[in-house]
This record gives C-alpha cells, structure tokens and sequence, in this order.
C-alpha cells in the first residue's frame, strides 16, 4: 500500500505508471476517484455536523447546570456516592497461622499460596488446615 500511495502522489511516477491507460480508461479513474472523494467530503460534514450538535447539547447542559448551581464536581460526587456492586465472597475453607503467627485464609480456588503448597510438601494434609474439620 506505501508504494501505491507513493505513486499515487508523486506526478512523474503516476504518469509512467498510467502511461499504457486509454484517454476513457484515465477518465473512469477520474470519476472513481470524484466519487471516493465526494463521499469523504459528505462524511466529514456530517461529521461536523455531529460535533456541532453534541457541541451545543453540552453548552446547553452547562447552562443549566449554572442556572441550577451545580458545578462538575457535584457530577462527580454523585458517582462516588453511588453504592458499588459487590460481589458475594467465597468462604473461607482453609486457615494456615505459619511459624510467625500470621494466618493465611484460602477459598480453595484459585492458585494454591505458597505456604499452604510449602506445608503439604513436608507431609501435612490439606484436611488439617480445613476451616469445618
């Protein structure tokens, strides 16, 4: 594609490369080529046109916002307010306190924590650190 763009924008390249075309070949190209940019020209007015539009919504938003008395930050203390979903935890199946006294809670899904892996390799069972045991 860079070496077609290349051509396609440099004069003398893009007229050896379309040297062997009719006179009715080089006029359909043109007309493609009117085509593609007509439509980009639509789009980008329309584009605008969307920006204009949420542009003057969001002046009339802020208009009333003053007219209210309410600024930005009272817009973002509104989502900090809002309760957040939180999700149900899991039990807790199994409890380690290490040689430290810190105790170490596992659910049992997920990745097995290194002291509970380091503690079945020097022979304890899983059982013996089980929550409902």
């Amino acid at each position: 594609m860079n070496e077609f763009l290349d051509i396609l924008t440099h004069g003398r390249r893009l007229q050896g490369a379309v040297k062997e075309l009719s006179i009715q070949e080089l006029e359909t190209v043109q007309e493609k080529l009117a085509n593609i940019i007509d439509k980009r020209k639509e789009k980008a007015l329309e584009e605008e046109k969307v920006g204009q539009e949420k542009r003057a919504k969001l002046e009339e938003i802020k208009k009333q916002m003053e007219e209210a008395g309410l600024n930005f930050e009272d817009l973002q203390s509104l989502n900090e307010d809002a309760p957040k979903k939180v999700g149900k935890k899991r039990p807790v199946k199994y409890k380690l306190t290490d040689s430290d006294g810190v105790t170490h809670p596992w659910t049992g899904i997920g990745r097995m924590p290194r002291v509970y892996k380091e503690a079945l390799e020097s022979g304890k069972s899983l059982e013996d650190y089980s929550v409902n045991a």
